[in-house]
């Protein structure tokens, strides 16, 4: 169906649906609008909201990394404020163990307060924190490493640089750093291959400043994941750290542990917080002491995910406000329209005539005012015709009683039957039939049935026409002709017979010998159409025109009353199409069709 089609047969008359159609249109865009800024507002709050836990959890293990560097960096300020440590732990790093215990009895009997034993002092720190996996002294002059970790105790290792890697890795690690553990050093103190990160701090000889040695200490990488607190179930993406040199030092993905990072290009393009690089969201924090980073990286599509369900859910709401906002005004506007119609079919019956119809509305908006309107205008007309026109009608009911009770129907009758006789007698026929015919058009006036049918109408016409025949003999004739099934159609009386005087009076030529009229009844549908032909003198154009608009006035003093009365009388009682018809052509014929109601026949 095409779209104009559509429009003329929905749209076009019916203005609750344009209504509806509006309505809808206007609540669709608005909730649209508003579902796609809230979204937007609420998507924006999810992004800021994930970005806040990004940033706590990269400063959690940035402060649990920083922890564990500041923890070796005490132990070192511990060792070089007590002075009897410092001593202890250069000479155990400056000679072989033996000595160190030899020294150590010494100095305990020499001196009458006991002093620090760097092996116990190292000792204790490892038994204090239990992230430390091993803690390493490592003696540059005697090449050894001096082991605490929790499954072995205390254990020396030879690291001869003929012999072993340690030594020159050691050397080129002697900043104090985080890092990963160097591979060589966990070989030799065969420590698990499990994820951990070190800090080295160097260790220098207090009185001549020279370096003696190493302090390593590892940390378990899995204990960071315990410095995230409650944000490591809720953190997208990957949380990185790294160390100076690129090594991965923790890895929530456990893709990168222990490798360099290889796409470091990326955390160098970052410089704030939040930055998108690549279709990457990074977060960094760089430690300056320790030279660490950490940093998270969110790829656009998971932090995308951060708010899919929140687009989800705003579209199912989105989807049921619109519905619920269609349907709730479509019963609200059906309502109003049913109320309406309900209105347009009761207006169609009081046009119809039925003036005891009543509109059941009761509600007091505008439409049931309207109603309630309507209803007493109703009563006020019925009130008036009662009081008015019923009371004319009465008065002319009485004035007609009056005028047959002056005339002595009786008396006339008796008068014209003598007369009749006395023609008879006298040898005049025709004067006879033309009182005979009189006398019966009379009678039928004075005593109209209670229905006045198709056949009683004709019947008075032919004694009218009758009468005129009689008067010109053979210059006039007529014809009836009506089908036997219409003859019992109820008709409205003096229909036909003004008709037929007109043409007696105006139409028919008395120099002419085959003066003519034909009535001829039809029924079409539920119409009776009733033709009345002549072959007089017919109607000038100008005349006819005159006479067509004539028949629409309501002026009684106005010509053509006859002929206007009939039309006036169906149009008021029948309503359109029904009423007269009046066509003519000059010097021929004139054609009048009256258009009666098929009113079904007298039972």
């Amino acid at each position: 169906m095409l779209p104009g089609k559509i429009y003329r047969k929905y749209f076009q008359h019916n203005v609750f649906i344009k209504i509806i159609l509006l309505f809808s249109i206007i609540a669709v865009v608005t909730i649209i609008t508003f579902s796609y800024l809230m979204f937007h507002l609420m998507s924006q709050a999810a992004v800021q909201r994930q970005m806040e836990i990004q940033k706590r959890t990269v400063e959690s293990v940035s402060h649990y990394i920083g922890q564990k560097y500041d923890l070796v960096q005490s132990m070192m300020i511990d060792i070089y404020r007590d002075s009897e440590l410092t001593s202890n732990t250069a000479y155990l790093l400056e000679h072989p163990y033996e000595s160190y215990a030899r020294y150590r009895l010494d100095r305990y009997f020499n001196e009458s307060n006991s002093t620090t034993d760097t092996v116990q002092y190292f000792k204790n720190k490892l038994e204090d924190d239990p992230d430390i996996r091993s803690l390493i002294l490592y003696s540059a002059t005697e090449q050894q490493l001096y082991v605490y970790n929790t499954y072995k105790q205390f254990e020396i290792i030879g690291t001869n640089a003929a012999h072993s890697f340690v030594p020159d890795a050691m050397y080129i690690e002697e900043g104090g750093i985080v890092s990963t553990p160097n591979i060589w050093v966990r070989k030799s103190i065969a420590l698990p291959d499990t994820p951990m990160f070190s800090v080295r701090s160097p260790i220098n000889n207090k009185m001549s400043l020279r370096n003696i040695g190493q302090l390593l200490v590892y940390f378990d990488a899995e204990r960071v994941w315990d410095g995230m607190g409650n944000d490591k179930e809720d953190f997208k993406g990957t949380i990185l750290a790294l160390s100076a040199d690129g090594d991965v030092l923790f890895d929530t993905s456990g893709k990168y542990y222990g490798a360099k990072y290889p796409d470091m290009e990326l955390v160098n393009s970052a410089y704030t917080d939040g930055e998108e690089v690549n279709g990457m969201t990074i977060t960094k924090l760089t430690h300056g002491q320790g030279g660490f980073t950490v940093l998270s990286i969110v790829p656009k599509g998971e932090l995308a995910a951060t708010y899919r369900g929140l687009g989800n859910t705003v579209l199912t709401i989105c989807l049921l406000c619109i519905a619920f906002a269609i349907i709730t005004a479509s019963l609200f506007i059906s309502n109003f329209a049913k109320r309406t119609r309900g209105i347009i079919k009761f207006t169609r019956k009081v046009k119809n005539g039925d003036l005891d119809a009543r509109i059941a509305d009761v509600k007091e908006d505008e439409l049931g005012q309207i109603s309630k309107s309507f209803n007493d205008m109703l009563d006020e007309l019925n009130l008036y015709i009662d009081r008015v026109f019923k009371a004319e009608i009465k008065q002319k009911h009485t004035e007609i009683a009056a005028l047959e009770a002056r005339v002595n129907p009786h008396f006339l009758y008796n008068t014209l039957e003598v007369i009749r006789m006395r023609a008879i007698s006298q040898g005049a026929e025709d004067v006879g039939e033309m009182i005979y015919s009189l006398s019966v058009l009379f009678k039928s006036y004075v005593h109209p049935k209670p229905k006045h049918t198709m056949k009683d109408e004709l019947e008075a016409c032919r004694l009218y026409l009758e009468l005129f025949r009689i008067r010109y003999k053979d210059r006039f004739s007529y014809e009836l002709r009506c089908e036997r099934e219409l003859e019992g159609r109820v008709v409205m009386k003096m229909s036909l017979q003004p008709i037929i005087e007109n043409y007696i009076l105006h139409g028919m030529r008395a120099d002419r010998s085959d003066n003519h009229i034909t009535v001829s009844v039809t029924k079409e549908e539920d119409i009776l159409r009733t033709v009345v032909t002549d072959n007089g003198r017919g109607i000038s154009p100008g005349r006819l025109e005159e006479l067509q608009q004539r028949l629409l006035q309501t002026d009684e003093s106005s010509e053509s009353f006859g002929l206007r009365s009939i039309h006036e009388r169906l149009q008021l009682m029948y309503g359109s199409p029904h009423g007269l018809e009046l066509n003519s052509e000059e010097g021929k014929s004139t054609t009048v069709t009256v258009y009666f109601p098929d009113l079904g026949e007298d039972e």
